[in-house]
């Protein structure tokens, strides 16, 4: 069984206010080393921020420990403070952000302008082990045309400087503002993702290999794919199950692979449009179907991605829970839909905090 990691990005508050408070760098520099479970929390773009990088883990069960440990450890290093955390994809309040001290981040920030002070959002990466970077490529070059799907699941940023957007996932929206960000074409082979990097690198439109924010791509420092796709999740159970979709789609897609199985031909111009399509609706409307191209409901096309992982899912004994949590998400609603509830019931957009805590781990 693939091992697999994720990472998540959380919104530092001050714990009576509930106001955003920048003290990423300070929690960081107090609590560096890796802990005895493996966890590790490191600083993001802004001081709102705080990452926490979780080991690897083999199983549904591990991992959705793993991110109960990690986001209780990022809660208990915030509360040394006066803070908290809460898995909020984008902050649902106006926000003066606050840039972490770093060379490279005030690179980033001269040259990104607006598109870098808006960049106050939380995702959620996966990580999923490979055995060599050709399988990687074949890996990505299959799994892109069920991003939309990840992204309508984990859909949790609806707010966005006070206001409603309208979407489900606006980080989606906020980070496809980079010059190298979102979907991108078949690859084929490793030198072709690596011919398509050095273009983008030699037009200087990004300033390192570290802004290739691709939604999908080969990790530059460990053996694995990193699905970027997604919106930090509402419920550690939610995280769980997001990544188990993803190692079953990587597991799913290297097994077509060396079964001789071409990806589907999709442009990127058009899985633009289905991404486009996921980020503005969610789960509660229409998502694209991979199959036909076209609009189905949102649960059909949930339906078909665990028809496609079946195989995996029931082999590594997890498809039933899968199916179970997918089944409540779909009943009772993604972040983004208890966000506008909570919101729609009077508590305003303080009371969307008050929410995300209570649903922290305890």
């Amino acid at each position: 069984m693939r091992s697999f990691g994720v990472e998540e990005e959380l919104l530092l508050i001050e714990s009576s206010s509930l106001q955003l408070m920048p003290v990423g760098q300070y929690v960081v520099d107090h609590h560096e080393e890796p802990t005895a479970t493996g966890h590790r929390l490191s600083a993001e773009f802004q001081q709102e921020q705080l990452e926490v990088i979780n080991p690897p883990c083999t199983t549904l069960d591990e991992q959705l420990a793993t991110i109960r440990t990690g986001r209780t450890l990022a809660d208990t290093a915030a509360r040394e403070v006066g803070g908290r955390v809460v898995a909020l994809a984008t902050a649902p309040a106006p926000a003066t952000t606050h840039l972490v001290a770093d060379h490279r981040f005030e690179q980033i920030a001269a040259w990104g302008g607006i598109t870098a002070r808006q960049q106050l959002t939380g995702g959620f990466h996966v990580h999923v082990q490979i055995d060599s970077r050709e399988e990687g490529v074949a890996i990505l070059d299959r799994i892109r045309i069920w991003l939309p799907s990840l992204l309508a699941i984990s859909s949790n940023s609806p707010f966005w400087n006070g206001a409603d957007t309208g979407f489900h996932s606006y980080r989606y929206q906020l980070m496809n503002r980079w010059p190298a960000a979102g979907p991108n074409e078949i690859f084929g082979s490793a030198a072709d993702y690596d011919r398509h990097c050095q273009q983008l690198l030699a037009s200087r439109a990004l300033l390192d290999a570290g802004m290739l924010y691709f939604d999908a791509r080969l990790s530059a420092h460990h053996p694995t794919v990193e699905i970027r796709v997604a919106d930090v999740c509402w419920e550690p159970e939610h995280a769980a199950v997001l990544a188990t979709l993803v190692r079953a789609l990587a597991e799913t897609s290297a097994r077509r692979w060396r079964a001789g199985h071409p990806p589907p031909p999709v442009s990127a111009g058009v899985l633009r449009a289905w991404m486009w399509q996921a980020s503005r609706c969610g789960l509660e409307s229409y998502l694209v179907n991979p199959h036909t191209g076209t609009p189905a409901p949102a649960g059909d096309v949930v339906s078909h991605l665990l028809e496609h992982l079946h195989p995996v899912l029931t082999e590594y004994g997890e498809h039933d829970t899968v199916q179970t949590v997918l089944t409540t998400i779909l009943r009772e609603g993604t972040g983004a839909h208890h966000q506008r509830q909570t919101h729609h019931s009077g508590q305003g957009l303080t009371g969307i905090i008050h929410a995300a805590l209570a649903a922290a781990p305890q």
